[in-house]
């Protein structure tokens, strides 16, 4: 019986005041902090964040962006 390899497709989620957006990948051989820095052009709030991850949720591997802007400590 042959081993058969399968990759997960990835996700990007992170939270754009109320609203929970989910970005597709823009190219699966980019790092996350690199596809971080693709998004931040159009979410500037991208800038500051941080990229943790992944998560296997349903078969896809989830990475999310936690913004650092309005928060204190």
């Amino acid at each position: 019986m042959a081993l058969s390899v399968n990759t997960l497709d990835r996700v990007f989620k992170f939270r754009n005041g109320n609203e929970k957006m989910v970005l597709p990948d823009p190219n699966p051989e980019m790092p996350a902090d690199e596809v971080m820095d693709f998004y931040s052009a159009t979410y500037t709030e991208l800038t500051t964040a941080t990229v943790s991850g992944p998560k296997i949720e349903n078969d896809r591997a989830v990475y999310h962006f936690k913004t650092t802007i309005g928060t204190k400590g």
